[in-house]
């Protein structure tokens, strides 16, 4: 069989931060009248699973996939009926999300869940946007436990402002919460375990206002982690995000014209136009790039730049 880049569907999600601005975004389509705040690129949960788009295997879910071509999909050194190791989303953010933490893999264990360690990647950032992502230098858990019970935790928590381009990692144990206007690639574990600390005040779909998770987000911060940074995206290429979860690199069809594919690779484009293999691609794509195709070659104009995405 002739093994070509692999596109799925996207699940959209509604969410009551969400908005309209993926309607169009690289083709997707949105239902109507609903608040999409997340797009799943790629998901393989119980209760949720990608399903390819088109080609020789449309229809097929990814878990179909890994149970029946799991080998050439993913590559020798995966257990296909584990589950996919990542999870990728593109996050739509008129409002403010909750403040959150993701627990370690140690608490996570202990309270049932799962860890999740995720980055994300701005594609769009309106003006004065921001991100609330670490503590201040000098916060405790007393003092934070303290401004719990008033709900005043916004002084506690780093904010800064980004905009288009920028990036920032999230490791699991780091408080944060996305400010409004912001449209995000996030690469993530593949976990859906969350904690809420405080949703200021905001209600659900349903009117109701949102569970909190106090005392599993009081286990989960890091009480360490001060004042993180963002970086920004320019035009080198190269890795970008390197952890023991995932590993993300910016390249573009002018500097690597093969790209080794001993196990799978998942590519999003920036922007531009390219090619991979017999596969056109242009700006907000998503493609899964199987294992058995053994290496891609990339063409593209000059401005074709895309993200590589594997598990180191």
């Amino acid at each position: 069989m002739n093994w070509s880049p692999i596109p799925f569907t996207p699940l959209f999600k509604e969410r009551p931060w969400g908005g309209s601005t993926l309607e169009g975004w690289g083709g997707r389509h949105l239902p109507a009248g609903k608040k999409i705040g997340e797009s799943w690129e790629l998901v393989d949960r119980p209760q949720d699973q990608s399903v390819v788009a088109q080609g020789h295997f449309a229809g097929k879910t990814l878990r179909w996939m890994m149970e029946n071509h799991g080998r050439e999909l993913m590559g020798e050194c995966f257990n296909p009926k584990k589950p996919f190791p990542l999870l990728v989303k593109l996050l739509d953010c008129r409002e403010r999300l909750s403040l959150q933490v993701h627990p370690p893999p140690g608490v996570a264990a202990r309270l049932h869940g799962e860890p999740k360690t995720e980055s994300w990647f701005i594609l769009k950032a309106d003006p004065g946007a921001s991100l609330m992502v670490g503590l201040k230098k000098g916060v405790t858990r007393q003092v934070f436990e303290q401004a719990l019970k008033t709900h005043k935790l916004e002084p506690l928590v780093h904010a800064f402002s980004v905009q288009t381009g920028d990036y920032i990692f999230i490791p699991s144990g780091r408080i944060h919460a996305i400010g409004g206007g912001l449209l995000i690639l996030e690469i993530q574990q593949n976990s859906d375990t969350t904690y809420r600390v405080f949703d200021w005040g905001r209600v659900g779909l349903d009117g109701k206002p949102r569970d909190l998770h106090v005392r599993e987000s009081l286990e989960s911060i890091d009480f360490n982690d001060f004042e993180p940074q963002p970086s920004l995206i320019n035009h080198a290429t190269g890795t970008l995000v390197l952890c023991p979860e995932f590993v993300v690199a910016l390249q573009t069809g002018l500097s690597c014209e093969l790209i080794a594919l001993e196990n799978f690779k998942l590519i999003y484009v920036l922007e531009g136009q390219g090619r991979i293999g017999s596969q056109t691609m242009k700006e907000g794509d998503f493609f899964l790039l199987p294992a058995a195709m053994q290496e891609a070659k990339v063409e593209g104009d000059g401005h074709f730049r895309f993200f590589v995405v594997g598990v180191p």
